[in-house]
């Protein structure tokens, strides 16, 4: 996954419909929470084996609100300056610091 990428097209839907003077990092911020809230709705009330196996329908709105959460990160990282990438592997770096034997 090309996340320069990503973050370009995303720059491109965001700027031909003016919608950079909303992409503040707290409305990006909020807007993510929001998504995430929504995949926490598909698993609402499952079980731990229902939540391993979703039916189909249910797999791709989850995979969709997955995609909603990351895409609205991505625009975050770059509104605050940050590299994806960087942090994403960084954090990776100190988890595994932390907790790998």
């Amino acid at each position: 996954m090309n996340l320069e990428a990503l973050t370009q097209r995303l720059h491109a839907i965001r700027d031909a419909n003016d919608w950079r003077q909303f992409h503040s990092p707290k409305n990006l911020t909020m807007a993510a929470s929001v998504e995430m809230a929504e995949l926490v709705e598909i698993f609402q009330w499952l079980s731990e084996a229902q939540s391993r196996q979703l039916p189909a329908d249910q797999l791709e709105h989850a995979g969709q609100e997955i995609g909603d959460v990351v895409l609205y990160l991505l625009l975050l990282c770059a509104e605050l300056g940050l590299d994806m990438n960087a942090v994403v592997s960084a954090k990776l770096a100190d988890t595994e610091r932390r907790y790998a034997q």
